[in-house]
């Protein structure tokens, strides 16, 4: 992911294709654990529909005893097909973000420039995607405990919706999935570049070729480092959404009525009954999940778009 503006803009497929390689490999290694971390947010230990676990061990353990593989993988084709275009719509967005911001084809953009690009391709993912994370996170809550008649698959999942909460519902939790959305993308993205910066300086120091492109100084153990460190950053400073959208995303009870109504309610009873801890259930499996999976994401992105624009020249 250079700081430079982009050179071409042909090359916008390009960064379009490299990120939605990287969401599909990332999920379909990480998906149990976001599993669990799901499960774990939103048990906040009044619900007798959903099972407690002692910690991740224990309840990768369980499902897998009690539901099997089926169970670690709930929600799997959501969830890639979420991350897929998530990812895809989010380095397309970014990268257009980036070069409409640059003043010149040559300067580098600044941090806060950085920043508002993340912002905004966030944003607009978060509109495009929120209604494939709601069904995702629905299937992953089906347990054998469950009260309702269970989804079958993703289809039946949005047609059930659709008929027996509306159109709307869809878009249930997308409040704190913009502030996730934006605020998370922007945070990594931001300290993702400012850490490429760095250490493409250090080794353009080092290096004996003068003006070598940045791309030919890092390798897959610096995005891998790059991508944990800027991950780990951002999932500390904004876990607390993610909280709170899964709560919100709950499918109502046989009642049909929600257990929580919006953003503010999730905010109080989780305050009142589980204190600051409980905005940060899951986070455990969340990390696991996540600070392996983004170096995934960006080795396999970076080493893409390399590819990807070898193939171009060579045209």
């Amino acid at each position: 992911m250079s700081t430079e503006a982009p050179k071409r803009d042909h090359w916008q497929w390009e960064n379009a294709i490299a990120g939605a390689a990287a969401g599909f490999a990332t999920v379909a290694v990480m998906h149990p654990l976001d599993v669990v971390r799901t499960r774990f947010q939103v048990n906040d230990g009044r619900v007798s529909h959903l099972p407690s676990y002692k910690n991740t061990a224990h309840a990768i353990f369980t499902i897998t005893r009690s539901e099997g593989l089926r169970g670690l993988y709930a929600g799997f084709l959501p969830g890639v097909l979420g991350s897929t275009i998530s990812w895809g719509l989010y380095f397309f967005f970014y990268d257009k973000a980036k070069q409409r911001y640059a003043r010149s084809r040559e300067e580098k953009l600044s941090p806060g420039l950085h920043l508002a690009s993340a912002a905004e391709a966030g944003a607009l993912v978060c509109f495009c995607t929120n209604p494939v994370w709601l069904v995702k996170t629905r299937l992953q809550l089906q347990t054998p405990l469950h009260q309702t008649r269970p989804y079958s698959g993703l289809y039946d999942a949005f047609r059930t919706i659709m008929r027996e909460e509306g159109f709307s519902a869809l878009y249930r939790g997308i409040v704190p999935g913009l502030f996730l959305q934006v605020s998370h993308g922007a945070i990594q993205f931001t300290a993702y570049e400012e850490l490429r910066k760095t250490i493409v300086d250090f080794k353009s120091k080092r290096s004996e070729i003068q003006n070598q492109n940045p791309d030919q100084l890092l390798n897959s153990v610096d995005y891998a480092v790059l991508g944990a460190t800027s991950k780990v950053a951002a999932i500390l400073l904004t876990y607390p959404f993610q909280v709170i959208r899964s709560r919100l995303q709950q499918r109502p009870g046989g009642d049909g009525i929600p257990r929580y109504m919006d953003s503010w309610h999730v905010v109080k009873e989780t305050a009142r009954f589980e204190s600051v801890r409980g905005f940060y259930k899951g986070i455990t499996p969340n990390l696991l999940k996540n600070v392996p999976a983004s170096s995934i994401t960006f080795i396999v992105y970076e080493n893409a778009l390399k590819l990807l624009k070898l193939a171009r020249k060579n045209d």
